[in-house]
């Protein structure tokens, strides 16, 4: 009887600790949590996908009979490069940076047709389409002084197409534009080319101004010497004996600044003649006159 009752205790102890420990991992399995900037996407395995989204917080599932999905909704960047050519046939390598994020009533149409990796499978084809129809409608030129509107453009085609697959883009931008090495080439050759045309042009007006410079020193030395003509013609030479009277002036000046002219006082014996005779003769008073006479000579050439 003891034995019997030992093994009822034990059996039921057995059972009570079985139910305790269903019971606590129940809610790990019964229930999940959905954190912020996420949404989960119900998958039932007798209906399919679930028209509801469920939001943050934490949520009731039967186990193995529905299976949560998770999806970020926050916005993250992506980076689309392509190579494409223009409406001049210039080949442009073109780098758009893209803020995107999944539009929350859309998650279960894109969980059926898409997948966790919807980003992979649309943006790629649907950048680069918008992006080669964009620049083939543009010059090469146009793309760099008309860039804003060719963002523009795409930019807002990318949004359309983006929005057909539930797709929502918060911003996109031009991030790089970069062309060919024969642009690159044909761009600095042109540009050698017009600072080249700008110094050509500068040479020409130079060229004019020294042509007009001559032009009036020209006529101002013709109308100096119809002048002197006409003084000459009512005055006689006494303009030109006043004028080597005020040469004369001059020479003399710069002969007494000058330290290598010596001036001899009159009447004095200063042991100079040493040519005897007839330079003893001359006296200084002849020497002043030849030095006079020599100074209006030269004042005579001058003129």
């Amino acid at each position: 009887m003891a034995a019997t009752s030992a093994d009822k205790v034990l059996t039921l102890l057995s059972r009570a600790s079985l139910g305790l420990g269903g019971l606590a991992i129940l809610p790990a399995i019964c229930l999940f949590d959905v954190d912020g900037g996420q949404r989960a996407v119900m998958l039932n395995m007798l209906t399919g996908v679930e028209d509801k989204v469920r939001g943050e917080g934490t949520h009731f599932r039967v186990p193995w009979l529905m299976q949560p999905k998770l999806y970020n909704i926050r916005m993250r960047p992506k980076l689309i490069q392509t190579t494409t050519g223009t409406k001049d046939l210039q080949i442009v390598t073109i780098h758009v940076r893209m803020l995107f994020r999944p539009s929350v009533e859309g998650l279960p149409t894109i969980h059926k047709t898409l997948g966790e990796d919807y980003d992979e499978r649309v943006l790629p084809s649907i950048a680069n389409e918008v992006m080669k129809a964009t620049v083939a409608q543009y010059n090469a030129e146009q793309l760099l002084t008309q860039r804003e509107q060719v963002s523009h453009v795409i930019r807002d085609g990318i949004i359309q197409r983006a929005k057909q697959f539930n797709i929502v883009m918060d911003d996109i931008s031009i991030t790089h534009l970069t062309y060919g090495k024969e642009f690159a080439r044909a761009i600095e050759e042109k540009q050698v080319a017009q600072q080249d045309a700008e110094r050509q042009k500068f040479l020409v007006e130079m060229a004019d101004q020294e042509r007009q410079a001559t032009i009036t020193r020209s006529e101002g030395e013709a109308e100096a010497a119809k002048l002197i003509s006409e003084a000459l013609a009512k005055h006689g030479k006494g303009l030109i004996d006043v004028r080597r009277i005020d040469a004369a002036k001059d020479i003399a000046e710069s002969l007494a600044k000058s330290p290598n002219v010596m001036y001899l006082p009159a009447g004095q014996q200063m042991l100079l003649n040493v040519a005897g005779g007839a330079a003893a003769s001359s006296g200084p008073h002849d020497a002043v006159r030849r030095g006079a006479a020599l100074a209006l000579g030269t004042a005579g050439a001058a003129l």
